[in-house]
């Protein structure tokens, strides 16, 4: 018989990701930014390309273009000018979405779990790593076998072994509530000045926790809406077309309408979540005028500001405010604010934005109803 000889062998690396998925991988991102603009995205695409020699002459920017339309990413269509033009798909809207959650889920798995743990327990799925008594109404696939025969042994000894419902011990999991979530992102003109790209990061949260929700949490409900002068909803496929505007930052505007979009949903967990640079600076008037105010904390709308803050927590609508800048007086502004409305802050910039949205969505639903 020969002798043959086991062991661990070792080779060269070889890059198993194709050409097209790396390319891809950059493109979704570069038509992030772009917000859905394809030619530009692919001119920033060649540019790359010549910075660090991505393809080769085997595979051009060229054979990636024609592999996005065989492959539904692209189409062509008619411009309004009559120019014929390129224009990204569903399928490269969803595709975004995707990527955006991984990012950030890869993020979060990184870093482990989060800061903000609740105490309430119940029937759930996300086991809290206790253990309690079996109770009437427990599933026995919560049942710990080996903590429920190991107490049957000491109770009840080996030569008369038995198992008995006071032995019975289960995993105690956290209870999964249905959430009602409006999440509201600042468009005022604020989020691009000063050279930092605030608007982006804000997208992606948006599109990655549409994702979520819509794969993982069907019964839950995501609402999306953006407030400048005024405020609107935004659906889930216009999340990569997003941008901002020359407008002022009517926060009031953007709470008003969150708090009529949660007024008609029948969970009875609802919740706001803002990404602002946190300097409201607009009121829409009765007569349909706008009071804008720039410099500095304008008083008569801090105070709307407070008021509706107010309102929300009598509607027992909690308001996350994630805020992207810095000052200190626009941070005073956010806690008397999240006072108001007994809620949370959290003043992290643009670094860690998408995984502390994620860590506080998942917080919020493990609650005892």
């Amino acid at each position: 018989m020969a002798n043959y000889r086991k062991g661990i062998v070792f080779k060269t690396y070889e890059e198993t990701t194709s050409l097209f998925d790396k390319l891809l991988d950059i493109f979704m991102e570069l038509i992030t930014h772009t917000s859905g603009d394809f030619d530009e995205a692919i001119d920033w695409l060649r540019e790359l390309d010549k910075a660090y020699e991505i393809t080769n002459e085997d595979y051009t920017i060229d054979d990636f273009i024609e592999d996005l339309k065989s492959k539904g990413y692209i189409r062509e269509e008619i411009k309004p000018d009559g120019n014929s033009g390129v224009k990204i798909t569903n399928k490269t809207e969803q595709a975004i979405r995707k990527h955006a959650l991984e990012q950030i889920f890869g993020k979060l798995k990184r870093s482990g779990s989060g800061k903000h743990k609740t105490k309430h327990t119940g029937l759930g799925e996300d086991k809290t790593g206790d253990l309690r008594d079996f109770q009437f109404g427990d599933g026995f696939d919560q049942v710990s076998m080996t903590e429920s025969f190991k107490n049957a042994q000491i109770n009840h000894g080996i030569d008369e072994f038995m198992m008995s419902e006071n032995d019975l011990v289960v995993n105690d999991t956290h209870h999964q509530t249905q959430m009602s979530t409006v999440l509201m992102i600042d468009i005022s003109h604020s989020m691009i000045l000063y050279g930092e790209d605030r608007i982006t990061p804000a997208k992606k949260v948006a599109m990655a926790l549409a994702e979520m929700i819509t794969t993982k949490y069907a019964k839950d409900t995501l609402d999306i809406i953006v407030f400048g002068n005024d405020s609107w909803p935004v659906k889930i496929g216009d999340l990569p077309y997003l941008q901002v505007g020359p407008y002022h930052t009517n926060t009031v505007a953007g709470l008003q309408l969150a708090m009529k979009i949660l007024g008609r949903k029948r969970n009875a967990n609802k919740q706001i979540f803002m990404i602002t640079d946190g300097k409201p600076s607009c009121l829409k008037l009765s007569d349909g005028s706008y009071y804008k105010n720039s410099a500095g904390l304008d008083e008569t709308i801090t105070k709307k500001c407070y008021n509706m803050a107010a309102q929300a927590r009598k509607l027992n609508i909690p308001i996350t405010t994630f805020m992207i800048a810095s000052d200190p007086y626009l941070q005073k502004f956010v806690r008397e604010f999240t006072k108001s409305n007994q809620g949370r802050a959290y003043f992290s910039g643009l670094k860690g934005l998408g995984e502390m949205i994620f860590e506080d969505y998942e917080n919020n639903k493990r609650k005892k109803l």
